[in-house]
């Protein structure tokens, strides 16, 4: 155990079960609201629209229009809508992109929000937000940012695709894992990310061979939401700084990069963590964190190189300047040459070498 550590709490209120969105115009009461606008991605256009009928005189409107990596410029219209319809609190309902959009906003207007995840994202229990413009994705915290309110209802995950369910179980387990060798990690901080790793690695085999059974469903968002505990509480390492460079510059599906990314990160970083990989590797029932996550993803059917995902061939090294430009602290240094060496075994699928 650490001899000396700061551990700090975040204030949201979760509730979490089957058919808990019913409790979504209670919920926005509580937080002393009357005017709810619901976010949604274009895809989840139809979700979003059911919530507006939910909550009746209690929702100011809808704005469909999240994207991935909050680009500012999507943000901007949506305070203009949010502001012309007097809005008082948002909810937000689907994955990271709809949760950065919801966090965009009461960043600028100060007011309450609800997130109602429906992937395994995670990104609703944190008080961090990143934001793209001209091709980069800048990452800040303020406590303006972290939702009031989550809630977590399995049955919004049981229709997620599998294809989804695996990235954003694997981006999830992302956070955890940094969280476990954080300069600011602590012993509680530690204990969540375990049992994150354990629920969702447990539930992800699972859901591949049975996409809605309850019980894994239960135990994947389970964990999805220690996992984001993990990310709001502990600081962010190489992975979510490869992560953030890969999805600004190139514009590559978020979770999906952080499956591909994750166990080379860990690889890259073993030899200067040993506990962090260990506790890692015996969360997952593994003899080595970083070959048996690359082992897991390919059984899931998870995407494991960057080129079948976007990436353009002349990209890894201009990721790699990008990379060492601004680097996140991290336990191994951040050294040009090892990186670009990371992302060229990313881009081609290859297996993660320390």
């Amino acid at each position: 155990m650490q001899d000396r550590f700061v551990y700090t709490a975040h204030p949201s209120r979760v509730v979490f079960g089957a058919g808990s969105l019913a409790a979504l115009a209670d919920e926005v009461k509580a937080l002393g609201c009357r005017r709810a606008f619901v976010l949604t991605t274009p895809q989840q256009e139809a979700t979003g629209a059911d919530v507006v009928a939910q909550l009746g005189p209690l929702a100011a409107g809808l704005f469909p229009g999240a994207a991935m990596h909050t680009p500012i410029a999507v943000t901007e219209r949506a305070l203009a809508a949010f502001e012309a319809a007097k809005a008082d609190c948002t909810v937000a309902i689907g994955g990271g992109s709809t949760t950065g959009l919801g966090k965009a906003l009461a960043l600028r207007t100060n007011l309450a929000q609800i997130v109602v995840p429906t992937t395994y994202a995670g990104s609703e229990m944190t008080n961090i937000l990143g934001e793209t413009a001209d091709g980069k994705k800048t990452t800040q915290r303020n406590a303006r940012i972290l939702p009031e309110t989550v809630i977590y209802d399995v049955d919004l995950t049981l229709g997620l695709p599998v294809a989804i369910s695996v990235t954003s179980g694997i981006n999830a387990i992302a956070h955890a894992a940094e969280a476990l060798y954080a300069q600011d990690r602590n012993p509680i901080t530690s204990l969540i990310a375990e049992e994150g790793v354990r629920a969702l690695t447990g539930a992800l085999p699972i859901i591949v061979t049975t996409s809605r059974d309850p019980t894994a469903r239960r135990d994947a968002l389970y964990g999805a939401w220690l996992c984001g505990v993990c990310l709001g509480a502990a600081g962010m390492a190489l992975h979510h700084r490869l992560c953030h460079v890969l999805g600004g510059a190139f514009d590559l599906p978020h979770a999906e990069t952080h499956t591909v990314i994750l166990p080379h990160a860990l690889a890259y970083n073993a030899p200067a963590a040993p506990e962090a990989a260990a506790r890692i590797a015996a969360a997952m029932g593994v003899e080595d964190a970083a070959q048996g996550l690359y082992d897991l993803i390919g059984r899931l059917g998870g995407p494991r190189s960057l080129r079948e995902i976007g990436m353009p061939a002349d990209g890894v090294e201009r990721a790699a300047a990008l990379a060492v430009e601004s680097p996140y602290w991290n336990p191994r240094p951040i050294e040009r040459e090892p990186i670009r060496a990371l992302l060229e075994r990313a881009y081609r699928g290859a297996r993660p070498e320390a």
